[in-house]
């Protein structure tokens, strides 16, 4: 593969692109079959998909996601008081994630998870996963799906650090997350959110920090081709 020059530590930006929607995709489904508590960001979507689908059995996980997320964007619309065509192409990002999710939550439900051990090994590997797939779409000019997005745009307008407000932002997701797990399963009954939903809300944002600090430590991103980077 071209795209990495390990000798001048090079690494082309749209190569990150289907590489972080992968690696996201991906920590996202082990994280669902660990059963510890899904990310605080995909919780909403997460839960959405679980009620809906008890009526409407096409209904999977990816789907739910990307038209969660272009709700998200009319949301982001909103707040910046003007449409962009990245949050157009965010969508299509999105999309393009949810059938990813899909695909992965196929192969690993394959897999049988049996005893504690497995479960704690694939909850924090699709964290980490999940993690360094965000860090990596953060390094591509492309444009993200929605979570990201709003991050980043939140960032650009308020002039905030990025890992406190993912922190910021995952808290709020995680609340969501449960305001829902009561509205459709009833006060009390936390489905999809657990202990590990807690903690993935206090760490996540820093995790994805320190992995970006180090994707900027030993690569150089470059644009492969430097005007798709003017579009947006």
């Amino acid at each position: 593969m071209d795209t990495i020059n390990v000798q001048g530590k090079l690494f082309y930006r749209d190569a990150a692109y289907p590489i972080g929607i992968l690696l996201l995709s991906f920590g996202t489904a082990l994280m669902t079959e660990a059963d510890f508590g899904l990310s605080m960001v995909v919780a909403p979507a997460y839960l959405i998909h679980l009620k809906v689908s008890q009526t409407l059995a096409f209904y999977t996980f990816g789907m739910s996601e990307y038209i969660f997320q272009g709700v998200l964007l009319c949301f982001l619309t909103l707040l910046m008081r003007r449409f962009k065509l990245t949050y157009l192409l965010s969508f299509v990002t999105a999309f393009i994630y949810g059938q990813c999710l899909d695909f992965w939550m196929k192969i690993v439900g394959m897999i049988t998870f049996e005893g504690i051990a497995w479960r704690i090994f694939c909850y924090i590997a699709g964290l980490v996963i999940g993690s360094a797939g965000v860090a990596f779409i953060f390094h591509t000019y492309l444009i993200p799906e929605a979570y990201e997005l709003f991050v980043k745009e939140i960032c650009a307008r308020f002039h905030t650090p990025l890992d406190r407000t993912k922190i910021v932002y995952d808290c709020c997701s995680a609340l969501l997350g449960i305001i829902l797990s009561f509205a459709f399963f009833g006060f009390g009954r936390f489905v999809g959110i657990s202990w590990g939903t807690i903690i993935c809300a206090i760490i996540n944002g820093w995790l994805i920090g320190r992995i970006c600090d180090r994707l900027d430590a030993g690569f150089v991103f470059k644009d492969r081709f430097r005007h798709n980077s003017d579009l947006f």
